[in-house]
Formats: C-alpha cells, structure tokens, sequence
C-alpha cells in the first residue's frame, strides 16, 4: 500500500511539473534553431524592397518576399548606378540589408487588390509534356490562371498562393487577388512592342551566322554603340549600360558546362516577338544541328519565352522562359534565360548592333 501510494506521488508530480512547461512552450512557441517563422511585417519589409527594385529596372527575378540572392545582387548594382561604393560587407541572404539614402516607401502599397478578367484567362489551356505532342499546338498558353496572374505581377506562384489562400489555380473573372504592387506584365502587349530591328518569329534561333566585316575607318560608330550589355556567368547578372554607367540589371540562367554560354564578345542581330522555336535535341545537348526536330509554336509556356534577341552566333541566343523560377539556378542549352517579364523589358532596349559581352 506505501509503495503504491509513493508510485501515485511521483505520476502526480511528473504530470504537475510536465503540464505547464508543455504550456507554456506552447505559448512562446519557440521554433526549432535555424527555422526562423517571418512575420507579417518582415515579409511585407522583403517585398517592398523587391518591388522598389523591379520598378527600377534592377530585377530581383520573382518575387517572393525574400531578401534573396538575387535581390541583394539587385540592390548591389542599383546602388552602382548610383555612383556609390559596394558594401564592404554585403548582407546575407534573407537578411535585411542597409538601406540607409534609399527610399523604398516611394512604392505606395506593397500589395495591391487585382480583379482577374477575362482577358488574363484567355492564354490559359491544357499544356501536354512531350515535345511531339507540344508542336502540334497553335500557342503554348499558360497551364492555370494561378501560373498566369503570377506572372503578369512577377511573382513566385507559391507566395501568390500565400497571399490569397485557396484561389490560386481557381481563379475566374470578377475574382480578387492580392498582388505585389508592380507594373503588369501584358502578354497581349507583346505583339506590339517596336523593337527596331525585328526578325521573323520562325528565324528565331535558326539565324544563319553572320559574316565578319572588318570596320570602315570612314564610318561613324552607329547610335546603338552607346548602349551595350554585359553578362557575368559568374553572378548570373546581364547589366544594361550607356556609356560606362550601368542603367538596368536583370537576373540570368546561362549555360551548363555540356553546352557553355559562349565567352566572348558578340552583337545584337535582331529581336523575334512570341517567336517559334525549332526543338532539336541534339543542338540543345551537343550544339550541333541535325534532321530530327520539332517546330514548337509561341506562347508564355514555350521553352524560350515571348521574345527572343537573336545574336550573331546561329542558335544562340537571349531569351524568356516558361520557368521563370529556374532562373538563375537549373543550367540553360548555352543561350542566356530570363523571366518573361524582364525580357520583354530588355527587348525595348537594344536593337541591331548592340554589343553583348559575355565574360
């Protein structure tokens, strides 16, 4: 009988110390170390920061509420444009950086209320996986309207989801979505862009290489000289300059060591809109053309995007992406990848004889 008294003793008091610091761990939920949970307001501080630097035209690639990489890389060569020194110590990433001298409040809202219409569910239908099965499409639209507002407010699709629970892929028109408070993308605008030196949507990336010329000491360099871009394949950086000043930054994919984005200096041929792309898998692995391939149609879902700027090396190229939340990270087939949005922005700023250095 003492003995099971004293065994009821100590069950009473393991369950009297257990319960409130069960409690009370409860309460502070403290999170597992290195599984930091971000707070309303540090998500909105991150997106804020990312929207300010997309209307900038120093593209932090989608955003997704993030201090990422890429957003940090932004901020760095925003502040260059600026004339001012890099950091000594540049932030990590997903830790807020200084933004001391910058405004980033001038943005407004970081998030806006978007009404979907009719228009943005027009590119949406059944995309197939095989490539075959691809090429006998007219267009390659978006798969769902969640995929399709994402992009149009460059945005990763998962935060779109965070941002309007249970209404990302079932979106209809009259539906409200929170969206971070960018300039749209249009795809339907594409079609109108003047890019002053366009090619044919089906010479896309099939432009033959363009013989060398050897410069004429009487001729004048032409107006487009001023502007050039440099891709840095370390940082996966294009920058966008006139003269020596850097004036626009967008994130890239290039090339695998299999099939390299070709170091060198190389020129603008011409800009293709909503282009067709000519799907040969022994060009895309071994670089080298052959008999057997597809005729992939336009759309937002194509492999290359809506706009591809040829340059003067047949097949190589600068281009959009159906994967925009790849840049930067899985290896392109040599060319130079950016999201839909950026490049349609690029495209408005070169034209034939732009200089393009990749180092």
């Amino acid at each position: 009988m003492r003995a099971l008294l004293g065994l009821l003793l100590v069950i009473v008091l393991v369950i009297t110390s257990a319960g409130p610091a069960s409690a009370r761990r409860k309460k502070g939920h403290t999170p597992s170390p290195g599984l930091h949970k971000r707070s309303d307001a540090e998500i909105e501080a991150a997106t804020r920061l990312q929207v300010f630097l997309d209307r900038a035209n120093f593209s932090p690639g989608k955003i997704d509420g993030h201090y990422s990489d890429f957003t940090l890389k932004a901020l760095a060569l925003y502040r260059q444009s600026r004339g001012e020194p890099p950091s000594p110590r540049p932030p990590k990433a997903d830790t807020a950086p200084d933004l001391n001298g910058i405004d980033v409040g001038s943005v407004g809202p970081v998030f806006i209320q978007y009404a979907v219409t009719e228009a943005d569910l027009q590119n949406v239908g059944p995309v197939p996986n095989g490539v075959p099965e691809k090429a006998k499409l007219k267009t390659l639209p978006y798969r769902d309207a969640g995929e399709a507002i994402a992009e149009k407010f460059h945005c990763d699709p998962k935060f779109l989801g965070e941002l309007n629970p249970g209404k990302n892929s079932a979106l209809k028109p009259g539906d409200q979505v929170r969206v971070p408070n960018v300039e749209p993308f249009e795809l339907g605008a594409v079609k109108d862009l003047k890019p002053g030196s366009e090619i044919a949507p089906e010479m896309a990336n099939d432009i033959p290489d363009e013989p060398e010329q050897k410069p004429d000491a009487n001729t004048e360099p032409a107006a487009a000289a001023k502007t050039s871009v440099k891709v840095d394949v370390k940082t996966n950086m294009l920058g966008v300059f006139e003269g020596d000043k850097i004036i626009a930054a967008y994130p890239v994919t290039v090339g695998s060591t299999q099939t390299a984005t070709p170091i060198g200096e190389w020129k603008v041929r011409g800009v293709a809109k909503l282009p067709t792309f000519r799907y040969d898998q022994q060009m895309l692995k071994r670089g080298e053309r052959s008999k057997n391939f597809h005729m992939l149609p336009p759309g937002p879902n194509s492999p290359v995007g809506v706009v591809w700027i040829a340059l003067n090396k047949r097949g190589i190229g600068i281009h959009g992406t159906d994967e925009p939340n790849t840049i930067g990270q899985a290896a392109s087939h040599g060319c130079i990848r950016l999201a839909n949005w950026d490049i349609v922005r690029l495209a408005g700023r070169v034209k034939a004889g732009v200089p393009v250095s990749v180092h």
